[in-house]
């Protein structure tokens, strides 16, 4: 399943290797990533797309892993199935 992940937050050390983590002990492949810092308030702007393997790890328990992990650096992690994300971003 095709998946797009949102993470905003403060810029920190680790964040990237965070949201890997549990994205590798969910056996979730990252197919495209893309991160950014903006403006001089140092915002850290990532946005990933990840293919899961549901059989796995289903996808609500890898929303529950990632919102765990966003708490823990202080960032908020969206995931979103990439077919509900591409509808509500339809003009």
């Amino acid at each position: 399943m095709k998946c797009v992940i949102s993470v905003l937050g403060k810029d920190r050390t680790g964040i990237v290797a965070a949201v890997a983590t549990v994205l590798t002990e969910c056996r979730a492949n990252i197919d495209d990533i893309n991160q950014t810092i903006l403006g001089e308030n140092e915002i850290f702007s990532m946005t990933m797309l990840v293919t899961l393997d549901v059989e796995t790890c289903p996808f609500n328990e890898v929303q529950e892993r990632l919102t765990a992990t966003g708490e823990d650096l202080g960032c908020q992690i969206i995931i979103q199935r990439e077919d509900v994300f591409r509808f509500m971003h339809e003009i």
